[in-house]
């Protein structure tokens, strides 16, 4: 079981951004940019091109649910979306704010530490419930 499929199962906990019967958001917690957010099918499948078409399809409808929110909500130029899968091995994209362009999508920069309270107010802010 993989700590998606964990946080999913509330077995860890995560800042949760919104949920619907086959996808589920949280932010990221090494986030790149205030209001990284991490969308995941509830399903655990290992890389994102194994998902089925209609589990990839319901997984990039709701990505742009979270989208649309956190474009919303946190001021950013657009939401970059971002498939790298490298980290853990069940499928999920990045969404992450673009605030300076596309140096913001560099993870090899250094991380944004944020408080508990942070976290909180940004899922908050950017929740679809």
């Amino acid at each position: 079981m993989t700590i998606f499929s964990k946080i999913i199962n509330g077995d860890i906990p995560c800042y949760k951004v919104g949920e619907d019967a086959e996808n589920f958001a949280f932010l990221d917690i090494n986030p790149l940019v205030e209001g990284h957010t991490l969308v995941v099918p509830k399903l655990e499948v290992d890389k994102f091109f194994d998902l089925s078409p209609e589990r990839l399809a319901s997984l990039m409808t709701f990505a742009q649910k979270v989208a649309k929110s956190i474009e919303q909500k946190i001021e950013c130029k657009r939401v970059a979306v971002v498939v790298l899968g490298l980290d853990v091995p069940h499928a999920h994209v990045h969404l992450i704010p673009l605030m300076n362009g596309a140096q913001d999508i560099d993870f090899a920069n250094e991380k944004l530490r944020l408080t508990p309270e942070q976290f909180k107010e940004i899922a908050t802010k950017i929740a679809l419930f």
